[in-house]
């Protein structure tokens, strides 16, 4: 009975989300530095950004209760596995570690994780179903992740860091709008203004499959401006890979309106493989490519 609690309180996490988040963190310190941080700097805004993303989605799962009978009933509040009262005071636990591990980095990265933990939770409590405001703030939360390395690192403004915090947000918002195009018979009940409910499913895969072009076009300007190293086209091709082929497969599930399941799985592949291609950007730069 432990163990499924503990179980359940992991799925809450949705580990690969907020450790992705992290990864942005460290991967904007390297981007700005043109090196790796102190081990403590990177670790410190690491964890602080994976407990603040990870209390966010905690308490994303103790509001959507409801939605999630219908869309996602095998979640673990649904399920029984772990009640509302333990997933909040989960979440809170996290939401006080954020802050906290960023107050050790100084003043700014303290600062700019309350503001992060704040769009969170006002995007919970009251944009979820606003449609596009909501999937905006989502995607500003995103690419604040680079910014929040950069200014963990004393180096608020470089380029380099912005560029990606555009990548990563324009990125997450083609994931928002296609996931609503998923979630219609939930977000119904809960009379959500998706693009997906206002303009029709197929409408919103195709504003999600106009963002996720809009990537690939733009990862190319890192080497036009000579910020990177030609060895780095390798990961960022191999990204750009990920990203094409299950937005493709997602935008051609707009013909298929039953199909959700397997629109589903296109944004998951789409979002583990443009992660992969960023781990594999860390990796390389670590190894002194």
């Amino acid at each position: 009975m432990k163990m499924m609690k503990i179980g359940g309180l992991y799925r809450l996490l949705r580990f690969e989300l907020p450790f992705a988040a992290g990864v942005c963190v460290v991967l904007g310190q390297l981007f700005a530095l043109g090196a790796f941080p102190p081990m403590y700097v990177a670790l410190a805004a690491f964890l602080s950004i994976f407990s603040i993303s990870a209390s966010i989605l905690v308490l994303n799962d103790c509001l959507d209760v409801e939605t999630d009978r219908i869309n996602a009933p095998g979640r673990p509040i649904p399920s029984g596995r772990v009640t509302r009262t333990e997933a909040l005071g989960f979440s809170a636990l996290l939401a006080g570690a954020g802050p906290l591990l960023g107050f050790a980095l100084g003043a700014a990265p303290f600062a700019l994780a309350i503001l992060l933990l704040l769009v969170g939770f006002l995007y919970d409590r009251w944009f979820k179903k606003s449609g596009l405001p909501g999937n905006l703030m989502v995607a500003f939360s995103v690419g604040m992740t680079f910014v929040y390395g950069g200014v963990s690192v004393g180096e608020p403004w470089n380029g380099t860091v912005w560029f990606f915090a555009l990548i990563a947000a324009l990125l997450d918002l083609g994931e928002e709008i296609a996931a609503d195009a998923t979630d219609m018979t939930g977000d119904r009940l809960i009379q959500s203004r998706s693009l997906a409910l206002t303009y029709g499913r197929r409408t919103a895969l195709r504003i999600s499959g106009s963002l996720f072009l809009l990537v690939i076009l733009l990862t190319p300007l890192p080497f036009l401006l000579r910020w990177f190293l030609p060895v780095y086209a390798l990961p960022i091709a191999l990204m750009d890979i990920a990203i094409a082929r299950p937005a493709l497969l997602l935008v051609r599930s707009g013909h298929e309106e039953t199909d959700d399941d397997a629109a589903r799985r296109h944004i998951r592949l789409l979002y583990l493989g443009a992660s992969g291609g960023m781990l594999l950007f860390l990796v390389m730069r670590l190894a002194g490519a």
